[in-house]
């Protein structure tokens, strides 16, 4: 008699790594990151335990590609906003969209950065969590001084404030879809947001 029992398809490595990181990410949606353990990561793709570490030899090391993806996903996503097309406003609007767009897809990523970043002590991860962040803030920072320069926003608005909030109104989004399950709704709700917050950079003028 045949043995019906399915065989599980072996992936290329890379391939599997990849599947991997996936899994992270949806159980960071589902749970805090704190909580995701090995086994719940290995039973989530399909593989035992001790195969899990045939791809990486500890935990540590998976969360190192965890975060290298993370940061190449956001760089890219936002360095192609910041570059695109049409005055400085429009590429800010571009901004928050697309990461706005960007965490509705993997609600997850962001909830493991802050999650780092909530840590009393300083975590592996901790100084390139602050790097991402720093470098986006950054970004804002040039965009925002543009438009200032081209006579869009006041002389007076304070970059610094206007880039936090910027930052903050993105994770405030988070938490909402955190609480409510409606990543589907961010980006509706960012369209939404986006000409209110530019109203209170505005308002320093009035």
């Amino acid at each position: 008699m045949a043995d019906s029992t399915p065989t599980r398809r072996r992936l290329p490595a890379a391939e599997r790594r990849r599947q991997v990181i996936a899994a992270v990410l949806e159980l960071a949606r589902e749970a805090s990151p704190e909580g995701i353990t090995t086994q719940a990561i290995a039973n989530r793709v399909g593989l035992t335990h001790g195969a899990l570490f045939r791809h990486f030899p500890d935990k540590e090391s998976l969360w190192v590609e965890v975060f290298a993806w993370v940061q190449k996903e956001l760089g890219t996503v936002l360095d192609a906003a910041f570059a695109s097309k049409g005055d400085a406003l429009a590429r800010l609007e571009r901004v928050f969209l697309e990461h706005v767009g960007l965490v509705a897809h993997f609600p997850g990523a962001p909830r493991i950065l802050f999650h780092e970043l909530q840590r009393p002590v300083d975590s592996p991860f901790h100084e390139r969590v602050r790097n991402i962040i720093g470098s986006y803030r950054r970004q804002l920072l040039d965009l925002l001084g543009e438009a200032k320069r081209a006579g869009q926003l006041s002389p007076t608005l304070d970059e610094t404030t206007a880039a936090m909030l910027f930052i903050g109104a993105v994770q405030g989004l988070v938490v909402q879809s955190t609480l409510f399950r409606s990543e589907a709704e961010m980006v509706d709700a960012a369209r939404r947001i986006f000409p209110l917050l530019l109203d209170g950079f505005r308002g320093c003028s009035q």
